[in-house]
């Protein structure tokens, strides 16, 4: 980029200018909202705030009304997914302040982007020239915001892809990305004659982003507009201040290097004058200032969740301390130089200032016993060794030092290779793969913000895939990437799990609802069976699966074979479900809309809109629709062109943001047109049949169609003949005649059970015998209390009508034992309610006795009970309860 002269901005402090962001904000008609807690609220999908946005996205998702439709905030946060890589260079850092304006539903892109520029001008006082937006490359209307009102030369704003300039995370509210790239100077570029934005150098940093959030993505690459268009934008605070005072990097900005110079002098060494040396000094700077703010919102150290990290920093901290050679316990005092620095924007850490002290004085104090104690058991281990003439450490062993001493793996290579020793590195990665394993089962997962960085993360973002097998199933290639679950590997060995990354690939990758292919890689020496072929960032597609035999390394040729079948029925079942969309319109109408999809070689999933279950005659229709394009044996062509042209052609389902400029238009025949990146058969006729298996709603207003087609419905057809052959067999009749055998055997069953009743109505009757001698007068009521056998409820019951006929008026209870269990009932006249008796309290008094519980209605009671053997007492103490209660 040609060179020009820029002018230096104003100085200002970290302080300063969060406070000048949000008074201009203020002015702008915002709201100056406070920093939320590091503690995610109601928030599962985070262990700690890492955005700007994060604590708002109630207000986002409308589950919570937002106290203004314009909010501000500088938010502290805090992100530790590479935390082994912090301090090793000075750009990443664990803490960090956000500044972001937000609109719900207010304003949209001309104020967003005006107030960026006005703000970054006017109020940061940075060179207009240095400055260089950026764009989604769809995104004309920002362009030419920034082209046309702001006045920024056409050749000044870049345009990039979804990969940088489209904010999304799985389904829901998504839309593009305007950021702005602040030129440092020549001096930090890579010299290279095409450094401009967007190349890696250090030279255009990114100050801040604007996110459109205007639409609405159901998981599927279908998306609509919002109906209310949000504003989330975020700028580094600490970033700002880097171009704002010219400082090198992060830790050059006036509040960290006032803490690092602390650090430095505590250590009695300088910044910058040795590389190891300055990774210790970043660790504790970052650490310590992490330390301090998560324990001020009530983070307390523990082994696990967010108190984990919080001990896991501060004991690095505490660790790398050590190694710079800072006697005593240190970061109680410098988090008092944190505090310090940052009281201003966040008076909460003087308020909380003793409890910070306290809890860092007393880790600390904690953390150098274990050190002790580790170098302790660590010379007992040495002793053993030497003991058993052995001279590698097993990885179980360093394992339990680092774990649970916090003695750290790289502290024990280093002291063992002074003797020559070695440790088992593999076996302290397995052992360190068993706990993540535990953990990661132990976490909630989302897909919302909540990702946990893999290893996928550390692979070169320069490294993309080409699909080149919509009309191959097999390609040869140089792989480019392998990794194990845990890391980036130059060789995959006989038995390991991995991922295998290539140049060029055959295989097509989980994509829209349909899964990827299976298959084997093969080498001059390696087999790799494929088991799932995922999408990555960045254009990459993973291979995963195991190596079956041999080795394969990084940089050889391979070749990648598809297995031809799973493809072919796949392929079947995806063209289906857009014969299955078309008939689905035809049938219910034109709002039907596609809700969502999965495809594979079993089966196929339709989701779709529709506000009423299918009736039998819909459904039937949309069948005979879908096996009549079948028949016809349609031609299936594919077309590649641009989106203009595309949507000319009445494609359903959208997908254009997901294949970029250019899309795939899938037709077959004249039935149905839809744009579509995955994989197809030729012509309809090789779907062969297809049969709806089932209709359920899942959500309001959407339907859900599970179906088969080909192989996958004549399986299932002959599960069914196997499933009515054993029922017949079962019957013992034939197929043919099992429906009316069954209709005899219910008429059958129906005659039995009316015997049944009858002839247990007879045992009640006969247990009972001459009953007229055991009543008893009570209060002038009669009162019969008896045992019959082997009676169940019901049989109680109808008893009781019945001795009740012949008593007139009165109270009958009655209890029968049957298989070890006691039935009882009760039921009282009306004349005998009248007096005071109730049913239901009477079974209350008297069901203890048989070891149970019930009670009823005034005019009929009944309980269950587990003791036999007091049904006599039980009985007795009813004729007690029926005199109490006619009193």
């Amino acid at each position: 980029m040609e060179e020009m002269t820029l002018k230096e901005p104003q100085y200002r402090g970290v302080n300063e200018l969060r406070r000048m962001f949000l008074e201009f904000f203020e002015s702008k008609g915002h709201l100056a909202m406070k920093s939320f807690s590091l503690v995610p609220h109601n928030d599962n999908s985070l262990l700690l705030i890492n955005s700007g946005m994060a604590p708002l996205k109630p207000y986002f998702t409308g589950q919570e009304i937002p106290p203004s439709k314009r909010v501000t905030t500088c938010q502290k946060c805090i992100r530790t997914g590479d935390i082994e890589n912090i301090g090793k260079t000075a750009r990443h850092g664990t803490f960090f302040e956000m500044l972001g304006n937000f609109s719900f539903g207010d304003y949209f892109k001309h104020e967003a982007i005006g107030w960026t520029w006005e703000f970054l001008t006017e109020v940061a006082g940075l060179d207009p020239e240095r400055l260089y937006p950026s764009v989604y490359l769809e995104d004309d209307e920002a362009f030419d915001i920034w082209n046309k009102e702001i006045g920024i030369p056409a050749q000044r704003i870049f345009k990039f892809g979804k990969e940088d300039n489209f904010w999304e995370h799985g389904s829901g509210p998504c839309g593009p990305c305007s950021e702005v790239y602040y030129d440092r100077g020549e001096a930090y570029g890579c010299g290279e004659p095409g450094c401009t934005v967007g190349c890696e150098c250090d030279r255009y940093i990114e100050v801040w982003n604007n996110v459109f959030t205007q639409f609405d993505n159901d998981g599927q690459g279908h998306y609509t507009e919002l109906e209310q268009k949000n504003i989330d934008t975020g700028m580094g605070l600490e970033r700002l201040a880097v171009v704002v005072q010219g400082a090198d990097s992060l830790f050059t900005v006036d509040t960290n290097k006032a803490l690092l110079d602390r650090v430095c002098g505590l250590a009695r060494t300088q910044y910058q004058q040795d590389s190891e040396t300055d990774v210790s000094l970043r660790i504790v700077t970052d650490h310590v200032k992490s330390c301090t703010f998560m324990i001020s919102d009530g983070i307390m150290p523990s082994n696990e969740g967010r108190g984990y990290v919080l001990r896991r920093l501060l004991r690095r901290a505490a660790l790398h301390g050590r190694k710079l050679g800072i006697e005593g316990k240190f970061l109680a005092e410098l988090s008092g130089t944190v505090i310090e620095l940052s009281k201003d924007g966040y008076p909460e850490l003087e308020e909380k200032q003793a409890m910070i002290f306290k809890v860092l004085s007393e880790e600390e104090e904690k953390f150098n016993k274990t050190i002790d104690q580790g170098l302790a058991i660590l010379g007992e281990l040495e002793d053993e060794m030497r003991r058993a003439k052995e001279t590698v450490l097993s990885g179980a062993d360093a394992f339990k030092l680092y774990d649970t001493y916090g003695f750290p793996l790289d502290l024990t290579r280093e002291i063992l290779e002074e003797k020559g020793w070695e440790v088992d590195e593999d076996g302290f990665a397995s052992a360190m793969k068993e706990q993540k394993d535990k953990a990661r089962n132990a976490r909630k997962i989302t897909n919302y913000m909540g990702a946990d960085v893999t290893v996928y993360q550390s692979i070169d973002p320069a490294v993309t895939t080409e699909f080149v097998g919509y009309d191959r199933l097999e390609a040869d290639s140089r792989i480019m990437v392998l990794t194990t679950e845990e890391e980036l590997v130059e060789a995959l060995t006989d038995g390991q799990k991995g991922t295998i990354i290539v140049e060029q690939t055959p295989f097509y990758g989980t994509m829209g609802g349909q899964q990827g292919d299976v298959g084997v890689i093969t080498g001059e020496d390696g087999e790799f069976k494929v088991e799932e072929t995922i999408h990555l960032q960045g254009g990459k597609v993973g291979h995963v699966g195991m190596m079956t035999r041999g080795m394969l390394q990084s940089g050889e040729n391979v070749t990648l074979s598809v297995c031809g079948e799973n493809r072919s029925l796949t392929c079947k079942n995806h063209s289906a479900t857009h014969l299955l969309h078309k008939a689905l319109r035809m049938v219910l109408g034109s709002h039907v809309e596609q809700a969502g999809s999965y495809v594979d070689a079993g089966r196929l999933r339709f989701d779709f809109t529709h506000y009423s279950a299918m009736t039998a005659e819909e459904i039937q229709k949309v069948e005979a629709l879908v096996n009549g394009e079948i028949q016809k044996g349609l031609s299936v062509e594919t077309k590649l062109m641009n989106l203009d042209e595309a949507k000319k052609t009445g494609a359903m389902a959208l997908f254009g943001e997901k294949y970029g400029e250019m899309v795939r238009v899938v037709q077959m025949g004249d039935f149905s047109t839809e744009l579509c990146g995955g994989t197809h058969v030729a012509n309809t006729g090789t779907i062969a049949s297809f049969k709806i298996i089932s209709e359920t709603g899942i959500a309001a207003g959407v339907r859900r169609i599970e179906a088969l087609t080909s192989q996958g419905l004549m399986k299932h057809y002959e599960e069914v003949e196997a499933q009515l052959v054993k029922a017949a067999k079962t019957a013992k009749t034939t197929p043919a005649s099992l429906s009316s055998r069954i209709e005899s055997l219910l008429e059958e069953i129906k005659t039995l059970n009316s015997e049944n009743e009858k002839l247990k109505s007879k045992l009640a009757n006969d247990s009972v015998g001459d009953v007229l001698s055991q009543v008893q007068e009570v209060n002038g009521l009669k009162v019969l209390a008896i045992r019959v056998a082997n009676v169940d409820m019901n049989g109680l019951r109808s008893l009781g009508d019945q001795m009740k006929e012949k008593l007139g008026e009165g109270i009958v209870v009655i209890a029968s034992e049957q298989d070890g269990k006691v039935n009882l009932m009760a039921t009282v006249t009306e004349t005998a309610q009248k007096q005071g008796a109730h049913a239901g309290n009477l079974i209350k008094a008297i069901a203890g006795l048989v070891g149970g519980g019930g009670g009823g209605r005034p005019n009929m009671a009944q309980a269950g009970g587990r003791n036999p053997a007091g049904i006599d007492e039980a009985l007795k103490k009813a004729v007690e309860v029926a005199g109490e209660q006619t009193k």
